[in-house]
Order: C-alpha cells, then structure tokens, then sequence
C-alpha cells in the first residue's frame, strides 16, 4: 500500500503534469503489480510514470522490466520529488507533437 509521502506527491505530481499538459488524460493505475502508477495519454502519444517517496525507494517486483520495456515503445520513468523536473521536462518533450 501507498504511504502518505507518495500518495501526496502523487497527488501534487497529477496537477504538475495537468499544468503543463493540459489537454492530456492521466490514469491511475490500480491493480496490475509493478505496472507504473500512471499513465498519460496526451494526443497520440503516452508516457507512463511510477511514482516514489525518494530516489532510494524500494521498487516492487516487476517495476523496473515495466520501465524499461515501456521506454522502448514510448516514455517510461521512474519519478521521485529529487528528479520530478528532469523527468517532467523531458516526458513533455516526449509528447510533443512531431517527437
């Protein structure tokens, strides 16, 4: 189960992302082990993102081959509050149109 950290930055981190792509759908992922926590669809292109409390969080079984099998179709990353901007920038100019 989510702790509070997360669950927060989460919730913080869906309003960062609808700011900056306000267009875009973001579903929460709530049921397939080490899926990423969202997915954000944003024209004809998505990114999908789990979310951690800190960068030395644990990753779940499954998480990283989830990530990294998802950046080779598309973005995929793992985002914590140390890295939410590098990440955020370069997932927007992932979904930018003609990328």
């Amino acid at each position: 189960m989510q702790n509070a950290l997360e669950s927060k930055f989460q919730k913080s981190l869906k309003k960062d992302i609808q700011d900056r792509l306000p267009n875009c759908i973001i579903k929460k992922n709530e049921g397939t082990q080490g899926f990423p926590d969202l997915l954000i669809l944003n024209g004809s292109k998505w990114a999908a993102l789990e979310v951690k409390r800190s960068a030395d969080a644990h990753h779940q079984p499954n998480q990283d081959n989830y990530i990294s099998r998802m950046s080779e179709m598309s973005f995929a990353s793992f985002i914590c509050p140390e890295n939410k901007e590098e990440v955020l920038d370069a997932m927007v100019t992932a979904l930018e149109p003609g990328w």
